[in-house]
């Protein structure tokens, strides 16, 4: 009996494929993986960014320290203890006494720049608003002689005038006495640190004797450290030689320095003839 021929087997040239499939599904899910990998759930990103915040915006529940053995505290308690509001939201009460002391700034501009309308027309008096602070700027060449603190007879009526419009209203004042740039020494002012604050206190005692409560008043002494104009001038220091009073909106914590330095006004409303800026 003849053998039978056996066939030859048929080679399958596409194999390759599976190779190649199995490449192209360990490729895609290698992407998923990383596409996983950088996504980000956005819910818990919320959850996880507004517990941050509030971990770090809310105020702290204790300012004090807790301390083992007994320590000596000082008799002074510190600038939280006495004022426990600091920094809290303003109530209904305290906003309403924003708005009267705001309004008592507006009347009290308004009946100073009529009284003084004569003397800011001649550039002797100058007016400058904010919502917070109201300066009066006065040139001491209607106050006193040169190198005196001593007011002179003309200055009386003006700061009786003043005074009598002042002593109406609660708001605190600030007298600021400012000098030119030339040194003075005398038996009375060793420096322009003395005149300047003698001209401020003179200023003061004259309001105090015509009704405005001393308890809203305080005399300051810049000296001749905070010019208005060039010093090497006659015309630039008789600017400088000035007293103003910075009256304040409610009370002494008050920074009108924020605004700008004094008698230089930013961000205000300038009645009569702006300001010479530094």
């Amino acid at each position: 009996m003849s053998k039978k021929k056996k066939h030859e087997e048929h080679e399958n040239l596409e194999r390759w494929l599976v190779s190649y499939a199995d490449f192209i599904t360990l490729l895609f899910a290698f992407f998923v993986v990383l596409y996983a990998m950088s996504s980000i759930n956005e819910g818990k990103y919320k959850d996880l960014s507004d517990s941050m915040i509030a971990a770090f915006q809310t105020e702290p529940r204790s300012m004090k320290v807790v301390q083992v053995g007994d320590i000596k505290r000082p008799k002074e308690s510190n600038m939280l203890d006495k004022n426990p509001s600091a920094g809290a939201p303003d109530t209904p009460q305290q906003q309403q006494r924003d708005v009267e002391s705001q309004l008592s700034l507006k009347q009290m501009s308004n009946e100073i720049e009529a009284a003084m309308s004569g003397l800011m027309d001649k550039e002797l008096v100058k007016l400058r608003r904010d919502e917070n602070w109201l300066e009066v700027e006065m040139n001491t060449s209607i106050l006193y002689d040169s190198g005196s603190a001593v007011l002179a007879p003309r200055a009386l009526p003006v700061l009786r005038e003043i005074a009598y419009i002042l002593r109406k209203f609660p708001n605190p004042i600030n007298v600021e006495g400012f000098t030119d740039g030339i040194p003075i020494h005398t038996d009375l002012f060793r420096s322009n640190w003395e005149l300047s604050a003698a001209r401020a206190a003179s200023v003061v005692h004259l309001f105090m004797e015509n009704g405005v409560a001393p308890k809203r008043m305080a005399a300051i002494g810049y000296g001749e450290f905070r010019p208005v104009a060039d010093n090497a001038t006659e015309v630039g220091r008789n600017k400088n030689r000035r007293v103003v009073l910075a009256i304040l909106a409610q009370d002494l914590s008050i920074k009108r320095e924020l605004a700008g330095p004094p008698g230089v006004a930013q961000s205000s409303t300038v009645i009569g003839n702006p300001p010479i800026r530094q």
